[in-house]
């Protein structure tokens, strides 16, 4: 156990403080999602693959790079504002050719497909923090999803654009009704109950160690080294400030990349800036 860290926090723990950081753990962010499903008319989806007999076969083209193995599926998906006051995307989807959790489990035995929504840049903070000196006991972690008043009217926003994708004349055809959350859960109360009981996490858990110069700030962003200790670097997920209008992988590694030039002496890249959307002014450069 380092030392490194909020001194009460490590203090309650029965950890010595080595070095008090505050920001340590603190600024905790996540991307949630839900499932939005539907019945399908159409025998379209992809869900006769899963049929146990026809898993061999799935296999065996997967071995081949073909067939429906050799996807992930969520081969379309896209970006939208929730409403006109952001400037930029702030929903982000992902469609899937089935209804299926990420447990395997399936609210019809049936053709089915979903969208995966969730707010991309939730104001609510969490902290992860140290309960013990024992490094093999696990820390305790709270998210505070749903927190803000913020953070909740866009995932009203979130359901409500997602339900109207799915009513559009081009789903018409395949749309055998909502099964998930389902044409009963209708007012704001309903829905964000059903976001708290059905959501899970996107699995980009970061912000924890963010670079910075004020008080709070763990990471020195000209070197990637923890504040007041030569020769401890941060390089992962926890040094964003905020956490990214997407996936967090690409930036992660970019932020590997960034790091190995600076561990190994090399000479970084120099910055690229390119032009971006923001709704109603020309593109600009950051």
């Amino acid at each position: 156990v380092s030392g490194i860290g909020p001194a009460r926090v490590l203090e309650e723990a029965g950890v010595r403080a080595q070095l008090d950081i505050p920001g340590v753990g603190e600024n905790l962010q996540d991307h949630l999602e839900v499932y939005v499903q539907y019945a399908c008319r159409q025998p379209v989806s992809v869900a006769p693959h899963l049929a146990m007999w026809r898993r061999p076969l799935v296999f065996a083209q997967w071995l081949a790079r073909r067939g429906p193995g050799a996807t992930n599926h969520f081969e379309a998906g896209g970006f939208v504002r929730s409403n006109d006051e952001v400037s930029w995307p702030n929903l982000m989807f992902h469609f899937l050719p089935i209804a299926i959790r990420y447990d395997g489990t399936m609210p019809t035995s049936g053709h089915g497909y979903q969208f995966h929504v969730g707010p991309m840049s939730s104001n609510s903070r969490g902290w992860v923090r140290i309960r013990s000196a024992d490094p093999l006991q696990k820390p305790a972690i709270r998210f505070n999803y749903l927190s803000t008043p913020e953070d909740r009217r866009e995932w009203l926003e979130a359901v409500s654009v997602a339900r109207k994708v799915m009513a559009q004349p081009a789903f018409e055809e395949f749309n055998a009704g909502e099964l998930s959350p389902g044409p009963e859960v209708v007012d704001e109360e309903a829905v964000l109950d059903w976001v708290r009981r059905d959501s899970e996490t996107a699995l980009h858990p970061s912000c924890t160690a963010r670079m910075g110069t004020d008080h709070l700030a763990v990471v020195d962003p000209t070197t990637l080294n923890v504040h007041g200790v030569r020769g401890l670097s941060v390089v992962d997920a926890s040094v964003m400030p905020r956490i990214t209008n997407g996936n967090i992988y690409a930036p992660v590694m970019m932020v590997a990349e960034r790091s190995a030039d600076l561990i190994m002496g090399n000479t970084p890249l120099s910055p690229s800036r390119v032009p971006f959307h923001r709704h109603g002014q020309e593109d600009q450069s950051p």
